[in-house]
Protein backbone atom coordinates (compact mmCIF):
# COMPACT_ATOMS: atom_id res chain seq x y z
CA UNK A 1 0.00 0.00 0.00
CA UNK A 2 2.73 2.33 0.57
CA UNK A 3 4.34 2.04 -2.94
CA UNK A 4 0.55 2.96 -3.66
CA UNK A 5 0.75 5.88 -2.14
CA UNK A 6 3.62 6.81 -3.74
CA UNK A 7 2.63 6.14 -6.60
CA UNK A 8 -0.45 8.40 -6.21
CA UNK A 9 1.32 11.53 -4.93
CA UNK A 10 3.64 11.17 -7.96
CA UNK A 11 0.79 11.31 -10.56
CA UNK A 12 -1.84 13.78 -8.84
CA UNK A 13 -0.57 15.68 -5.87
CA UNK A 14 0.40 15.42 -2.16
CA UNK A 15 -3.69 15.43 -1.08
CA UNK A 16 -4.20 11.38 -0.23
CA UNK A 17 -8.23 9.97 -0.85
CA UNK A 18 -9.51 8.32 1.62
CA UNK A 19 -7.89 4.91 0.78
CA UNK A 20 -10.44 2.82 2.13
CA UNK A 21 -12.92 3.78 -0.65
CA UNK A 22 -10.70 2.75 -3.43
CA UNK A 23 -9.58 -0.98 -4.55
CA UNK A 24 -6.34 -2.08 -4.40
CA UNK A 25 -6.80 -3.24 -8.77
CA UNK A 26 -9.79 -3.21 -10.96
CA UNK A 27 -9.80 -7.64 -10.54
CA UNK A 28 -10.59 -6.78 -6.43
CA UNK A 29 -13.74 -5.68 -7.23
CA UNK A 30 -14.35 -8.23 -10.28
CA UNK A 31 -13.53 -5.60 -12.57
CA UNK A 32 -11.32 -6.52 -15.65
CA UNK A 33 -8.45 -4.65 -16.58
CA UNK A 34 -8.44 -5.35 -20.64
CA UNK A 35 -12.33 -3.90 -20.54
CA UNK A 36 -11.45 -1.15 -18.75
CA UNK A 37 -8.45 -0.24 -20.77
CA UNK A 38 -10.85 -0.64 -23.90
CA UNK A 39 -13.40 2.34 -21.87
CA UNK A 40 -9.85 4.30 -20.97
CA UNK A 41 -9.05 4.23 -24.32
CA UNK A 42 -12.55 5.91 -25.62
CA UNK A 43 -12.90 8.59 -22.89
CA UNK A 44 -9.64 10.11 -23.54
CA UNK A 45 -9.78 10.56 -27.17
CA UNK A 46 -11.47 13.70 -27.48
CA UNK A 47 -8.61 14.88 -25.23
CA UNK A 48 -5.73 13.48 -27.09
CA UNK A 49 -7.74 15.11 -30.30
CA UNK A 50 -7.83 18.44 -28.62
CA UNK A 51 -11.27 18.99 -28.29
CA UNK A 52 -12.48 18.63 -24.62
CA UNK A 53 -9.68 20.11 -22.60
CA UNK A 54 -10.13 17.69 -19.49
CA UNK A 55 -12.27 14.58 -18.63
CA UNK A 56 -12.38 12.55 -15.28
CA UNK A 57 -14.23 8.74 -15.25
CA UNK A 58 -14.55 6.54 -12.18
CA UNK A 59 -15.73 3.68 -12.18
CA UNK A 60 -16.56 1.79 -8.51
CA UNK A 61 -17.66 -1.78 -7.58
CA UNK A 62 -18.87 -3.79 -4.55
CA UNK A 63 -18.90 -0.36 -3.02
CA UNK A 64 -15.38 0.87 -3.95
CA UNK A 65 -14.04 2.51 -6.65
CA UNK A 66 -12.18 -0.02 -9.10
CA UNK A 67 -10.11 2.97 -11.15
CA UNK A 68 -10.43 6.81 -11.39
CA UNK A 69 -8.27 8.44 -15.02
CA UNK A 70 -8.11 12.38 -15.45
CA UNK A 71 -6.67 13.94 -18.33
CA UNK A 72 -6.25 17.50 -19.94
CA UNK A 73 -5.87 20.34 -18.59
CA UNK A 74 -8.42 22.81 -16.78
CA UNK A 75 -8.48 26.59 -15.43
CA UNK A 76 -9.21 27.08 -11.66
CA UNK A 77 -10.53 30.81 -11.47
CA UNK A 78 -8.82 31.50 -14.79
CA UNK A 79 -5.62 29.87 -13.54
CA UNK A 80 -4.18 27.24 -15.84
CA UNK A 81 -3.48 23.86 -14.52
CA UNK A 82 -3.32 20.05 -15.22
CA UNK A 83 -6.60 18.47 -14.29
CA UNK A 84 -6.18 15.70 -11.57
CA UNK A 85 -7.83 12.95 -9.48
CA UNK A 86 -8.05 16.18 -7.08
CA UNK A 87 -10.05 18.24 -10.06
CA UNK A 88 -13.62 18.83 -9.02
CA UNK A 89 -15.92 19.21 -12.22
CA UNK A 90 -19.62 20.85 -12.09
CA UNK A 91 -21.71 17.74 -12.35
CA UNK A 92 -24.92 20.06 -13.73
CA UNK A 93 -28.30 17.46 -14.12
CA UNK A 94 -26.46 14.74 -12.51
CA UNK A 95 -26.96 16.82 -9.22
CA UNK A 96 -30.99 15.64 -9.82
CA UNK A 97 -30.02 12.56 -8.19
CA UNK A 98 -28.47 14.03 -4.60
CA UNK A 99 -31.47 16.45 -4.59
CA UNK A 100 -34.14 13.56 -5.22
CA UNK A 101 -32.79 11.34 -3.07
CA UNK A 102 -32.69 13.77 0.12
CA UNK A 103 -35.80 13.98 -0.42
CA UNK A 104 -36.41 10.58 -0.06
CA UNK A 105 -35.23 10.27 3.10
CA UNK A 106 -38.06 12.84 4.24
CA UNK A 107 -40.35 10.20 2.69
CA UNK A 108 -39.05 7.41 4.60
CA UNK A 109 -39.29 9.47 7.48
CA UNK A 110 -42.81 10.21 7.57
CA UNK A 111 -42.03 13.82 6.65
CA UNK A 112 -43.42 13.97 3.12
CA UNK A 113 -45.64 12.27 1.05
CA UNK A 114 -46.06 12.31 -2.74
CA UNK A 115 -49.62 12.63 -2.81
CA UNK A 116 -49.35 15.73 -0.84
CA UNK A 117 -50.20 18.90 -2.77
CA UNK A 118 -47.27 21.23 -2.74
CA UNK A 119 -49.54 23.98 -1.99
CA UNK A 120 -50.00 22.36 1.07
CA UNK A 121 -46.19 22.67 2.16
CA UNK A 122 -45.08 25.92 0.69
CA UNK A 123 -48.35 27.93 0.84
CA UNK A 124 -47.11 30.69 -1.79
CA UNK A 125 -45.97 28.06 -4.29
CA UNK A 126 -50.10 27.87 -4.88
CA UNK A 127 -50.42 30.71 -7.36
CA UNK A 128 -51.43 30.73 -11.09
CA UNK A 129 -53.33 27.56 -11.22
CA UNK A 130 -50.50 25.67 -9.21
CA UNK A 131 -52.38 23.94 -6.32
CA UNK A 132 -53.43 21.57 -7.94
CA UNK A 133 -49.48 20.02 -8.53
CA UNK A 134 -48.26 17.50 -6.27
CA UNK A 135 -44.99 16.31 -5.37
CA UNK A 136 -44.59 13.35 -7.21
CA UNK A 137 -45.63 15.30 -10.19
CA UNK A 138 -42.07 17.77 -9.19
CA UNK A 139 -40.36 14.57 -9.07
CA UNK A 140 -41.25 13.47 -12.47
CA UNK A 141 -41.32 16.52 -14.82
CA UNK A 142 -44.86 16.86 -15.04
CA UNK A 143 -45.93 19.46 -12.82
CA UNK A 144 -46.15 21.97 -15.88
CA UNK A 145 -43.99 24.86 -15.39
CA UNK A 146 -40.43 24.09 -17.19
CA UNK A 147 -39.82 27.52 -18.62
CA UNK A 148 -40.18 29.25 -15.10
CA UNK A 149 -37.47 32.01 -14.49
CA UNK A 150 -34.98 32.17 -11.78
CA UNK A 151 -32.04 34.47 -12.03
CA UNK A 152 -29.03 33.27 -10.81
CA UNK A 153 -28.55 36.43 -8.58
CA UNK A 154 -31.64 35.50 -6.70
CA UNK A 155 -30.41 31.77 -5.89
CA UNK A 156 -28.70 32.65 -2.38
CA UNK A 157 -31.81 34.26 -0.73
CA UNK A 158 -35.05 32.41 0.55
CA UNK A 159 -37.57 34.76 0.49
CA UNK A 160 -36.92 35.94 -2.88
CA UNK A 161 -36.74 32.24 -3.87
CA UNK A 162 -40.61 31.82 -2.46
CA UNK A 163 -41.23 35.41 -4.05
CA UNK A 164 -40.18 33.97 -7.46
CA UNK A 165 -42.75 30.82 -6.86
CA UNK A 166 -45.60 32.90 -6.24
CA UNK A 167 -44.81 34.54 -10.23
CA UNK A 168 -44.83 31.15 -11.75
CA UNK A 169 -46.79 30.24 -14.32
CA UNK A 170 -47.87 26.93 -16.00
CA UNK A 171 -47.29 26.36 -19.89
CA UNK A 172 -49.53 23.44 -19.76
CA UNK A 173 -51.96 21.49 -17.29
CA UNK A 174 -50.13 19.39 -14.47
CA UNK A 175 -49.93 15.98 -14.82
CA UNK A 176 -50.72 16.28 -18.54
CA UNK A 177 -47.47 15.37 -20.36
CA UNK A 178 -43.87 15.12 -19.69
CA UNK A 179 -41.44 17.47 -20.26
CA UNK A 180 -38.26 18.26 -18.88
CA UNK A 181 -37.95 20.77 -16.42
CA UNK A 182 -33.73 22.03 -16.24
CA UNK A 183 -34.12 23.26 -12.45
CA UNK A 184 -37.68 24.71 -11.39
CA UNK A 185 -39.03 21.82 -10.02
CA UNK A 186 -35.83 21.18 -8.24
CA UNK A 187 -36.17 24.14 -6.89
CA UNK A 188 -39.38 23.74 -5.26
CA UNK A 189 -37.97 20.19 -4.08
CA UNK A 190 -35.18 21.96 -1.82
CA UNK A 191 -37.63 24.76 -0.47
CA UNK A 192 -39.60 21.63 0.68
CA UNK A 193 -36.81 20.13 2.09
CA UNK A 194 -35.86 22.93 4.04
CA UNK A 195 -39.47 23.71 5.11
CA UNK A 196 -40.00 20.02 6.60
CA UNK A 197 -36.54 19.62 8.46
CA UNK A 198 -35.50 23.51 8.83
CA UNK A 199 -31.93 22.54 7.57
CA UNK A 200 -30.57 24.41 4.36
CA UNK A 201 -30.86 21.70 1.59
CA UNK A 202 -27.08 22.22 0.73
CA UNK A 203 -26.29 21.46 4.09
CA UNK A 204 -29.14 18.58 4.24
CA UNK A 205 -27.24 16.86 1.45
CA UNK A 206 -23.63 17.51 3.28
CA UNK A 207 -24.57 15.89 6.33
CA UNK A 208 -27.44 13.47 5.80
CA UNK A 209 -25.36 11.58 2.81
CA UNK A 210 -22.18 12.94 1.65
CA UNK A 211 -20.60 13.28 5.12
CA UNK A 212 -22.00 9.94 6.63
CA UNK A 213 -20.85 7.93 3.56
CA UNK A 214 -17.17 9.45 3.79
CA UNK A 215 -17.50 11.34 0.32
CA UNK A 216 -15.19 14.23 1.38
CA UNK A 217 -15.88 15.69 -2.25
CA UNK A 218 -19.52 15.67 -2.40
CA UNK A 219 -21.06 18.88 -2.93
CA UNK A 220 -24.20 21.30 -3.45
CA UNK A 221 -23.17 24.16 -2.73
CA UNK A 222 -18.72 24.81 -2.82
CA UNK A 223 -17.75 26.31 -0.41
CA UNK A 224 -15.39 29.57 -1.67
CA UNK A 225 -12.39 28.39 0.10
CA UNK A 226 -12.88 25.26 -2.51
CA UNK A 227 -13.46 26.77 -5.15
CA UNK A 228 -9.91 27.08 -6.47
CA UNK A 229 -10.11 23.31 -7.40
CA UNK A 230 -13.03 23.21 -9.51
CA UNK A 231 -12.55 23.17 -13.09
CA UNK A 232 -14.22 26.38 -15.26
CA UNK A 233 -16.45 25.44 -18.06
CA UNK A 234 -15.25 25.92 -21.39
CA UNK A 235 -17.57 25.65 -24.68
CA UNK A 236 -15.45 23.40 -27.83
CA UNK A 237 -16.98 22.79 -31.22
CA UNK A 238 -19.23 24.04 -33.55
CA UNK A 239 -23.11 24.12 -33.87
CA UNK A 240 -24.10 22.10 -36.42
CA UNK A 241 -26.44 23.11 -38.94
CA UNK A 242 -30.30 22.46 -39.93
CA UNK A 243 -29.30 20.29 -42.84
CA UNK A 244 -26.73 18.50 -40.84
CA UNK A 245 -29.08 17.66 -37.97
CA UNK A 246 -31.85 17.12 -40.91
CA UNK A 247 -29.73 14.75 -42.60
CA UNK A 248 -28.51 12.62 -39.25
CA UNK A 249 -32.14 12.21 -38.48
CA UNK A 250 -32.29 14.18 -35.56
CA UNK A 251 -35.11 17.10 -34.96
CA UNK A 252 -34.44 20.68 -34.34
CA UNK A 253 -33.58 20.81 -30.40
CA UNK A 254 -35.73 23.20 -28.86
CA UNK A 255 -34.53 26.62 -26.53
CA UNK A 256 -34.79 25.86 -23.42
CA UNK A 257 -32.89 27.63 -20.05
CA UNK A 258 -29.73 25.40 -21.00
CA UNK A 259 -27.70 28.34 -23.10
CA UNK A 260 -24.46 28.59 -23.32
CA UNK A 261 -24.47 31.54 -21.00
CA UNK A 262 -26.27 30.18 -18.27
CA UNK A 263 -23.54 26.89 -18.41
CA UNK A 264 -20.72 29.48 -18.22
CA UNK A 265 -22.43 31.32 -15.24
CA UNK A 266 -21.40 28.31 -13.29
CA UNK A 267 -17.93 29.86 -13.20
CA UNK A 268 -19.42 32.66 -10.61
CA UNK A 269 -18.47 32.10 -7.43
CA UNK A 270 -21.82 33.20 -6.08
CA UNK A 271 -23.43 30.22 -8.40
CA UNK A 272 -21.03 27.90 -7.28
CA UNK A 273 -21.81 28.61 -3.54
CA UNK A 274 -25.05 28.51 -4.01
CA UNK A 275 -25.49 24.83 -4.91
CA UNK A 276 -28.48 25.14 -7.66
CA UNK A 277 -30.10 21.97 -6.63
CA UNK A 278 -31.00 20.80 -10.26
CA UNK A 279 -27.78 21.10 -11.81
CA UNK A 280 -25.07 23.12 -9.67
CA UNK A 281 -23.55 20.03 -7.86
CA UNK A 282 -19.50 19.72 -7.68
CA UNK A 283 -17.18 16.59 -6.91
CA UNK A 284 -14.99 14.11 -8.34
CA UNK A 285 -15.99 11.52 -10.80
CA UNK A 286 -15.06 8.88 -7.90
CA UNK A 287 -17.22 10.45 -5.00
CA UNK A 288 -20.49 10.47 -7.47
CA UNK A 289 -19.64 6.89 -8.17
CA UNK A 290 -19.59 5.87 -5.01
CA UNK A 291 -23.07 7.45 -3.96
CA UNK A 292 -24.57 5.73 -6.39
CA UNK A 293 -22.97 2.11 -5.02
CA UNK A 294 -24.31 3.55 -1.47
CA UNK A 295 -28.20 3.61 -3.31
CA UNK A 296 -27.15 -0.48 -4.34
CA UNK A 297 -25.88 -1.85 -1.65
CA UNK A 298 -29.37 0.21 0.03
CA UNK A 299 -31.52 -1.85 -2.86
CA UNK A 300 -29.46 -4.89 -2.02
CA UNK A 301 -30.18 -4.51 1.88
CA UNK A 302 -26.96 -4.68 2.64
CA UNK A 303 -26.28 -1.06 3.91
CA UNK A 304 -29.36 0.78 4.83
CA UNK A 305 -27.87 3.70 6.82
CA UNK A 306 -28.76 6.42 4.71
CA UNK A 307 -31.98 5.15 3.18
CA UNK A 308 -33.75 1.62 3.34
CA UNK A 309 -34.55 -1.03 1.10
CA UNK A 310 -38.19 -0.41 0.32
CA UNK A 311 -37.10 3.54 0.20
CA UNK A 312 -35.03 2.67 -2.70
CA UNK A 313 -37.35 0.67 -4.94
CA UNK A 314 -40.25 3.24 -4.32
CA UNK A 315 -37.60 6.17 -5.60
CA UNK A 316 -36.65 3.55 -8.21
CA UNK A 317 -40.29 2.67 -9.52
CA UNK A 318 -41.19 4.33 -12.57
CA UNK A 319 -44.08 6.62 -12.47
CA UNK A 320 -44.80 8.22 -15.92
CA UNK A 321 -46.38 5.76 -17.99
CA UNK A 322 -47.00 5.76 -21.29
CA UNK A 323 -45.51 9.52 -21.28
CA UNK A 324 -43.23 10.13 -23.73
CA UNK A 325 -40.73 13.04 -24.54
CA UNK A 326 -41.37 15.71 -26.80
CA UNK A 327 -38.19 15.58 -28.84
CA UNK A 328 -38.02 11.84 -29.83
CA UNK A 329 -41.30 10.30 -28.76
CA UNK A 330 -40.17 7.83 -26.68
CA UNK A 331 -41.64 6.79 -23.06
CA UNK A 332 -39.52 8.47 -20.30
CA UNK A 333 -39.02 6.00 -17.83
CA UNK A 334 -38.92 8.65 -14.78
CA UNK A 335 -38.91 7.64 -11.11
CA UNK A 336 -38.79 9.77 -8.25
CA UNK A 337 -36.11 12.12 -9.77
CA UNK A 338 -34.04 9.71 -11.25
CA UNK A 339 -34.46 8.20 -14.93
CA UNK A 340 -34.52 4.01 -15.54
CA UNK A 341 -32.94 2.28 -18.69
CA UNK A 342 -35.88 0.33 -19.33
CA UNK A 343 -36.93 -0.63 -22.36
CA UNK A 344 -34.55 -1.16 -25.86
CA UNK A 345 -34.95 2.74 -26.45
CA UNK A 346 -33.00 3.25 -23.16
CA UNK A 347 -30.18 5.19 -25.03
CA UNK A 348 -32.60 7.88 -25.30
CA UNK A 349 -32.65 7.97 -21.93
CA UNK A 350 -28.81 8.58 -21.10
CA UNK A 351 -27.61 4.80 -21.03
CA UNK A 352 -25.83 2.68 -23.30
CA UNK A 353 -26.52 -0.75 -25.33
CA UNK A 354 -25.03 -2.99 -22.75
CA UNK A 355 -26.75 -2.16 -19.41
CA UNK A 356 -29.57 -3.55 -17.74
CA UNK A 357 -32.99 -2.49 -17.90
CA UNK A 358 -32.68 -1.92 -14.33
CA UNK A 359 -29.94 0.63 -14.61
CA UNK A 360 -30.69 4.15 -13.38
CA UNK A 361 -29.38 7.27 -13.17
CA UNK A 362 -29.03 10.96 -14.26
CA UNK A 363 -26.88 12.50 -16.95
CA UNK A 364 -25.92 15.99 -16.87
CA UNK A 365 -25.53 19.05 -19.39
CA UNK A 366 -21.91 18.81 -21.72
CA UNK A 367 -21.94 15.00 -21.93
CA UNK A 368 -21.46 14.33 -17.99
CA UNK A 369 -22.55 10.80 -17.17
CA UNK A 370 -23.60 9.29 -13.93
CA UNK A 371 -25.51 5.42 -13.59
CA UNK A 372 -25.60 2.22 -11.20
CA UNK A 373 -26.64 -1.05 -12.83
CA UNK A 374 -28.03 -3.44 -10.18
CA UNK A 375 -27.57 -6.09 -12.14
CA UNK A 376 -23.81 -6.12 -12.61
CA UNK A 377 -23.35 -4.22 -9.24
CA UNK A 378 -21.29 -1.29 -11.29
CA UNK A 379 -21.61 2.12 -11.37
CA UNK A 380 -20.14 4.43 -13.79
CA UNK A 381 -19.50 8.14 -14.01
CA UNK A 382 -17.52 10.49 -16.73
CA UNK A 383 -17.07 14.30 -15.89
CA UNK A 384 -15.82 16.76 -18.73
CA UNK A 385 -15.34 20.87 -17.88
CA UNK A 386 -16.08 20.88 -22.13
CA UNK A 387 -18.81 22.07 -23.42
CA UNK A 388 -19.30 20.14 -26.72
CA UNK A 389 -22.02 23.12 -28.86
CA UNK A 390 -22.44 19.60 -31.36
CA UNK A 391 -25.29 17.05 -29.66
CA UNK A 392 -24.95 14.40 -31.55
CA UNK A 393 -21.41 13.87 -31.14
CA UNK A 394 -22.19 14.23 -27.25
CA UNK A 395 -24.96 11.95 -27.46
CA UNK A 396 -22.42 9.29 -29.19
CA UNK A 397 -19.87 9.53 -26.92
CA UNK A 398 -22.17 9.12 -23.81
CA UNK A 399 -23.59 5.80 -25.55
CA UNK A 400 -20.55 4.53 -26.53
CA UNK A 401 -18.48 5.00 -22.64
CA UNK A 402 -21.53 4.06 -21.60
CA UNK A 403 -21.83 0.83 -23.21
CA UNK A 404 -18.16 0.27 -22.59
CA UNK A 405 -18.57 0.76 -18.76
CA UNK A 406 -21.77 -1.29 -18.67
CA UNK A 407 -19.26 -4.62 -19.50
CA UNK A 408 -16.36 -4.41 -17.45
CA UNK A 409 -17.60 -6.47 -14.67
CA UNK A 410 -15.07 -9.73 -15.39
Amino acid sequence: MERWKLVWRSRYGARMPDLTHFAESPAQVGIDPEKLNALFARAEREVRNGLLPSMQLAIACRGRVAAMRTIGTVTHESRTAEATNDTLYVVFSCTKALTSTAGWILLQEGKLDVTERVADILPEFGSNGKDVITVEQLFTHTCGFPLAPFPMSEWNDRAKRRERFARWRLNWEPGSRFEYHPTSSMWVIAAIIEQRTGVDFREFVRTRIAEPLGLRDLYVGLPPALQGRLADIQHVGALPTAEEMKALGWPEIPVTEVTEDALQGFNDPRAREAGNPGGGGTMTAADLALFYQALLAALRGDDERIWKVDTVRQGLRVRTGDLTDPLFHKRVHRALGLVIAGDADRTYRGFGHTGSEHSFGHNGAGGQIAWADPDSGISFVYCTNGMDRHPIRQARRSVALSSLAAVCAA
